[in-house]
């Protein structure tokens, strides 16, 4: 597993990765870890401290078999904390050596699969390894005069008849969710956060660079394609079938290309939190002033990119929610919290957030009631925000490719809605 590749440029301060947490914080974990029983990663961890990569190597698999030893929540935090460190000392012998997307590799996996303590480094250094390999790329590109091509994610309109023919039924029937151009912020807690009721804001995302570029391909594929991300693959995160993989944003996006699928079948990414991962894409969008309504905090921050034809079964959150559809559209729909014990519940404790019902093929023998509920519901067209009440039900269906994100916050405490 050792490289016997040289150095790509003489040694200077561009060569190493600066970890200042993980230089002050190292003696203090490796007791942490060997108190835990990990003295074989502490022997090896040790040698990767003075750069022996097969060691680092070594170290990073024994913390990936401590991280799936048993379910996610009876994993100890050291030794997650222990992959992230692993995982920096690979990817600097990756950097040093010139191998930036396998430096890059190795950072992603620390931050999606690691611990806290470290992940200050993780992201200041993939920013590093991010902006080298980046004008490396571009340099390359000018030497033999390429020039990106316009590629859309998303092209063709669907007509009214088209998107029937994709609804369940009733839809678009009953209440349409009322629309508001440029709502201020004081008409939207007035008619609408403190009633506790939905609303479609448009003309709010005009100025992200986001309404631009996420309908780019090229674009994309230049600020994320060598990241690492966890994709979903299957029909629903309900479903047993459904697993998920750890594939590069690039791989994803031919898939999105192939109507999003793999031979497993769809492949979407499902309520991620891509922005704390890719800082590109971070700053090409904004935080709408309405999430700061009831004084509280964002507490979520995260994606939804998938392909036509995937369906988020009913669902609600504690926290109140602005989904802002940035390429493609949705239709949506919402059944409020009065009618939870209506909409029937779970029996598993991990999804009693979620309902048994799927709106496409409703059991009448089983749901006898449904068809008589009251529901409001919409077309998300591209360039709006949709507020959802916290605990109101959802039912989203992508009606194109789709790249959104979810704004998740809650009030400040002593302060309630209806």
């Amino acid at each position: 597993m050792s490289s016997s590749t040289a150095p790509a440029t003489t040694s200077d301060s561009s060569d190493h990765l600066h970890t200042p947490t993980l230089d002050r914080e190292s003696s203090a974990l490796l007791h942490s870890i060997s108190e835990h029983g990990g003295y074989a990663y502490v022997s090896m961890a040790s040698l990767a401290i003075l750069g022996d990569f097969r060691a680092a190597e070594a170290a990073r698999e024994m913390a990936w078999e401590q991280l799936h030893s048993g379910p996610r929540h009876s994993v100890l935090p050291v030794w997650r904390d222990a992959y992230s460190m692993a995982c920096l000392h690979v990817a600097k012998h990756h950097y040093i050596n010139g191998q930036f997307k396998e430096a890059l590799r190795a950072l992603d996996m620390g931050l999606i699969m690691g611990g806290s303590l470290l992940k200050k480094d993780l992201s200041s250094v993939v920013d590093k390894v991010s902006e080298r390999f980046k004008n490396i790329r571009a340099s390359k590109e000018t030497r033999e005069g390429f020039r990106m091509s316009e590629h859309r994610l998303v092209s063709n309109e669907l007509n009214q008849v088209e998107v029937h023919k994709l609804l369940p039924s009733n839809s678009l029937s009953y209440k349409i969710v009322e629309k508001r151009s440029a709502l201020s912020l004081e008409s939207f807690l007035e008619d609408y956060y403190r009633s506790g009721y939905p609303i479609i804001i448009s003309d709010c995302m005009a100025h992200w660079p986001a309404k631009t570029k996420w309908n780019d391909i090229d674009y994309l594929q230049k600020v994320a394609g060598d990241r690492t991300i966890p994709v979903e693959v299957g029909k629903s995160y309900l479903r047993a079938e459904g697993k998920h993989e750890l594939v590069t944003f690039s791989e994803f996006l031919q898939r999105m290309e192939s109507h999003g699928c793999s031979s497993a079948g769809p492949t979407y990414l499902a309520q991620y939190p891509l922005f704390d991962q890719i800082n590109e894409l971070r700053k090409d969008i904004c935080i709408p002033d309405y999430c700061l309504a009831g004084g509280g905090e964002l507490r979520s921050l995260n994606a939804w990119f998938g392909p036509a034809g995937m369906v988020t079964p009913l669902h609600h959150d504690p926290h109140h929610n602005i989904l802002a559809q940035v390429v493609g559209k949705n239709y949506v729909r919402l059944y409020p919290p009065s009618l939870s014990r209506e909409l029937y519940h779970y029996t598993e404790t991990l999804l009693m957030n979620s309902r048994q019902i799927d709106l496409d093929k409703v059991d009448e023998k089983m749901f006898p009631g449904l068809q008589d509920l009251e529901f409001v519901d919409c077309i998300l067209e591209e360039g709006e925000l949709l507020y959802i009440p916290q605990r109101w039900w959802r039912h989203v269906r992508s009606l194109t490719t789709g790249f959104s994100v979810s704004f998740c916050w809650s009030e400040a405490e002593g302060s309630a809605t209806p």
